[in-house]
């Protein structure tokens, strides 16, 4: 009884092992690797200023209680001001050597303050009047994220319609009746990363009133790329 029962076990796995190659995946044919792809212009929308405090002192303590002073002054004339985004940067503080680089004569430190905004008018208004105690770290622009997702998605329907349109084209060059898609990846490209460019200015760095930055922020053309292979079904 236990060797029959063996015997079928033995038979059932070999059948088991037979089968196999029936359920793998049969080889496609005809297949044609596409790309298309929907390219428009987008405004730069968003503007990213960075500014800066820096001083030094021979005392690290009083230092740091005068870059916090600069600081939080910057910080709360920023608060009064409506739909500006508003972050603190990096801040560091490092010695300072005599000439011979042996002793330590004092300290120097750094830190700074990011303001974002898509109301231009607003944020230069206010970097004018943070420059008469800061510096200006530099001026980026780049699309604000609302804009960029509208922008993806009416160019995501137009990347598909363009990827169809290809498919057809190649069926119909090959004689086919018609096709499948076998795989599509969408991507997107061309939308800036913020960079750092310094301000121009309407007036004098030297004028004691507030000085406003004129900004032009321009637009980047961005692009979906629609990548995808096809199978095309062929007359029998």
């Amino acid at each position: 009884m236990h060797n029959l029962s063996r015997h079928a076990a033995w038979a059932l796995a070999a059948s088991t092992l037979v089968s196999l190659p029936a359920l793998a995946e049969e080889p496609r044919y005809n297949q044609v690797s596409l790309r298309a792809e929907a390219s428009q212009e987008v405004a730069r929308d968003l503007m990213i200023v960075t500014l800066y405090s820096e001083a030094q002192n021979t005392d690290p303590g009083k230092l740091a209680s005068e870059i916090t002073e600069t600081l939080n002054k910057a910080l709360g004339q920023a608060r009064q001001v409506k739909d500006i985004k508003l972050s603190q940067g990096s801040r560091n503080s490092y010695p300072v050597y005599d000439e011979k680089g042996q002793r330590i004569i004092g300290w120097r430190e750094r830190a700074e303050i990011r303001l974002e905004s898509t109301d231009f008018a607003a944020l230069s208004k206010l970097t004018g009047e943070l420059l008469q105690d800061l510096k200006m770290g530099g001026m980026d622009f780049s699309i604000a994220p609302p804009t960029r997702k509208a922008s993806e998605d009416a160019l995501l329907k137009q990347a598909v319609e363009a990827f169809k349109a290809r498919a057809q084209l190649a069926t119909e060059a090959l004689g086919g009746k018609g096709y499948k898609v076998v795989n599509l990846n969408l991507s997107s490209s061309g939308y800036p990363h913020p960079y750092a460019r310094g301000p121009m200015m309407k007036a004098s760095m030297a004028d004691s009133a507030p000085v406003t930055p004129e900004v032009e922020a321009g637009t980047s053309q961005v692009t979906l790329n629609a990548d995808g292979t096809i199978e095309v079904l062929m007359p029998q």
